[in-house]
């Protein structure tokens, strides 16, 4: 029997470029997963997880439109499939293969979801997606910051990149949901809150605060206020572009994931530039601003901290998250999972993936040696002692989630043919954007 809460962990599968895009930084290679995989699965289990935030590697698997080494996902997903775990699966994680180049290019909305489509035909048993992980950071990183990828720094460029994230994404999402009418998408994306240092920074800020929704403004078809409108259009978006995102209508069909670390709040100077913060709000306040921006389910999809000298502070820091999760629970706001991102420690993220040290960051469930951190037998206890309480809570926030054992079960092909009625009613109907 699947949980009705989604308690989960993910496998980092970062793999942007650096160096003028001469350098593929492969979190799975570095992280040993291509070798001791089956391992890393066997870790989820000894944690009683069902749901795994997980994806193909995209610059092995898409090789040219149309072309693609199904090998590796073969094996891991079907392996996935036989223990009965869930994937939340990611298709595109902060880079895209060498011959499509970066997210400047215009063709990788179209081309991204074809390889969507490719992939829910191929794992049709398959349910739930996080086609394009965390839309805005991709794109600032990418083009505002100069770290990966196009290694811009203007805002035509951010604006250029997250056009097409956002196109990609939402594209992606109609395509699986032509294979898999009742497809669930988590748009894990990271929530992000600039403070003012001054008078005058706060004009500054302010236009942070506003860009920061601009993914899930578009990704849902929400209209911008008029400064991101100005920004959008003054940037390279034209008015056909922005109506393409006004008009979807596949909100009905996601959950709002949402990241956080103690490095999403910022300090903003007076020049405009921002370091971060610490945690000033925490992820009750700023879940609650994403959430009456979006009504939407909730899932908290990423939270990780440094084990620190003493051993305990990755401990203390779950202890916090999960506390702050049950106070946006309690609140009222359907909060359905929560996620420790990752299953292992990560390498190089000390400097955001941007230089090549080999230095380890001790932010998993388990070290790279694959034994077990105390935050990993903090987590195991906690999806212990919780399971069992939440369902009883109130039996509405359960997702319709199918088992992968369970997709050929009469009542699943059921649930898919009517989720087909809706979806053929959904794309007959007239389009109409939240006010």
């Amino acid at each position: 029997m699947k949980p009705s809460f989604m308690f989960a962990t993910g496998i980092e599968n970062s793999y942007p470029t650096i160096n003028g895009g001469r350098t593929r930084v492969d979190e799975m290679e570095k992280c040993g997963h291509y070798d001791l995989w089956r391992t890393d699965f066997d870790l989820v289990q000894e944690l009683n997880l069902t749901y795994l935030r997980y994806g193909p590697p995209i610059h092995r698997t898409w090789l040219a439109p149309d072309h693609y080494d199904w090998s590796f996902s073969d094996a891991t997903f079907h392996e996935l499939r036989d223990r009965d775990i869930i994937p939340i699966t990611d298709l595109c994680h902060f880079g895209v293969p060498d011959w499509l180049g970066n997210f400047q290019n215009p063709d990788f909305p179209e081309l991204f979801a074809q390889y969507a489509g490719a992939f829910a035909r191929r794992y049709p048993w398959v349910q739930l997606y996080t086609p394009v992980n965390e839309m805005f950071i991709c794109a600032t990183f990418s083009a505002l910051y100069g770290w990966w990828n196009e290694q811009e720094r203007t805002d035509r460029a951010f604006v250029t990149a997250l056009k097409h994230i956002v196109r990609a994404n939402v594209l992606a999402m109609c395509a699986i949901l032509d294979a898999r009418p009742d497809a669930i998408f988590i748009q894990s994306e990271s929530s992000e809150y600039f403070h003012p240092e001054s008078p005058r920074a706060m004009v500054h800020a302010e236009k942070m605060n506003a860009r920061r929704f601009l993914s899930l403004d578009l990704n849902y078809g929400r209209p911008v206020d008029s400064m991101m409108y100005e920004y959008l259009m003054d940037n390279g978006m034209t008015r056909a572009e922005y109506h393409f995102f006004m008009n979807n209508r596949l909100k009905q069909h996601c959950i709002m994931g949402n990241d956080y670390y103690h490095t999403n709040e910022h300090r903003v100077a007076e020049d405009g530039s921002s370091r971060a913060a610490g945690e000033v709000f925490g992820y009750d306040e700023i879940t609650m601003q994403y959430y009456e921006r979006y009504l939407l389910p909730v899932m908290h999809t990423e939270t990780n901290l440094n084990e620190g000298p003493n051993g305990d502070e990755a401990v203390y820091w779950l202890w916090k998250e999960w506390a702050n999760v049950l106070q946006v629970r309690n609140k009222g706001i359907p909060v359905v999972g929560f996620t420790w991102y990752s299953l292992t420690d990560q390498v190089d993220w000390d400097t955001a993936l941007r230089e090549e040290n080999g230095h380890v960051n001790p932010l998993g469930l388990y070290d790279l040696q694959r034994n077990i951190r105390p935050v990993g037998q903090a987590y195991r206890q906690l999806i212990q002692d919780w399971s069992e309480v939440l369902p009883t809570q109130s039996v509405c926030l359960r997702v319709p989630v199918v088992l992968p054992h369970e997709y050929d079960e009469a009542w699943a092909k059921r649930n898919r043919d009517e989720a087909r009625e809706r979806r053929d009613a959904e794309t007959d109907a007239p389009a109409v954007a939240d006010s």
